[in-house]
């Protein structure tokens, strides 16, 4: 068998996960797919969850904390009447009680979780435990005591109630549980709850809309998958952009700091050479240094040689 030949590859691919595959798994065949030497993940789903992974490919996984910590957009459905062991349909029901519920009382119990709430992080998470994820500890019959966390629902939108089932869509920040939402739902509802179904439909600016999902993928040619790779700049959208020539870059490169008049305000821009992007870095007052710069862009303003115009954009 020949050995297989992975490549350099720099880029964003929105794909569309599928049900009862694992983030990590998806990740894997996703990579071997794409024959992409380096690629990670922006914030994992769960097997019984389907939708939106970013998967960041080479250089861009240096810029993909922003989509780490990024709000994260849900389509979810709950079943009324019924709590599980584990808050979703992967576990085992613990508890029934009739539903006896209106429309009104479900508009009234929803606008409780908008805003900031405060949730208790489910046993059966990633979420680690000196080291070691909390599921681990729950398959050998342990429980460990968590501390409430708090959580922002920027928008909860019920699109639909009939009898024991409930559809909503979630916005909301980093760390939120929507198993944990769902029981706590139907907890104040005073019937319980449980999620049995649940879609990712957006992070951040990325929309489920732009996705591909495997089959796709594995139907398309090589030049025809290569092209839904978004560039780097993909992952900072609205940045403000500043053009720099090569001898400033190599000064960048060796960790130096510019003294510029840019006219941009502090903060975050994004950084260009005679060759395209080249990484972030942050402006405070008239200084420019640099955060994160791709791999070799000294040897880019080597390359293109010196450019003596300097200009801003945004």
């Amino acid at each position: 068998m020949a050995k297989r030949i992975f490549r350099p590859l720099d880029g964003v691919l929105l794909f569309d996960k599928p049900l009862e595959l694992s983030s990590n798994t998806a990740l894997q065949k996703v990579r071997r797919l794409f024959q992409a030497e380096k690629a990670g993940h922006t914030g994992t789903l769960d097997p019984l969850a389907t939708g939106l992974l970013p998967i960041c490919f080479g250089e861009a996984t240096k810029f993909s904390t922003a989509l780490l910590d990024a709000d994260k957009t849900y389509r979810a459905l709950l079943r009324l009447g019924q709590t599980t062991s584990t808050g979703d349909a992967e576990g085992e029901i613990v508890a029934e009680h009739p539903v006896d519920v209106r429309q009104a009382d479900v508009d009234a119990v929803l606008a409780k979780f908008r805003g900031e709430i405060r949730q208790l992080p489910p046993m059966h998470s990633a979420l680690k435990h000196q080291g070691k994820p909390l599921y681990e500890y729950i398959r050998k019959g342990e429980t460990i005591a968590r501390e409430l966390r708090n959580v922002t629902i920027r928008e909860l939108v019920l699109n639909s109630f009939s009898g024991n089932e409930m559809d909503i869509t979630v916005r909301c920040s980093k760390g939120t549980y929507i198993r944990t939402l769902a029981e706590d739902i139907g907890a104040t509802l005073g019937c319980g709850a449980h999620l049995i179904g649940l879609r990712r439909t957006a992070v951040a600016h990325f929309d489920l809309n732009n996705a591909s999902n495997l089959q796709q993928l594995e139907a398309m040619a090589e030049a025809e998958r290569d092209a839904r790779i978004l560039p780097l700049e993909a992952l900072m959208p609205g940045m403000p952009k500043l053009q720099l020539d090569a001898v400033q870059i190599k000064r960048l490169a060796q960790g130096q700091r510019l003294g510029l008049d840019t006219g941009l305000p502090d903060g975050k821009v994004c950084l260009h050479g005679p060759l395209g992007f080249i990484g972030t870095g942050l402006l405070q007052g008239r200084r420019l240094a640099p955060e994160r710069l791709l791999s070799g862009v000294a040897k880019q303003a080597a390359s293109a040689g010196r450019t003596e115009n300097f200009g801003v954009e945004q």
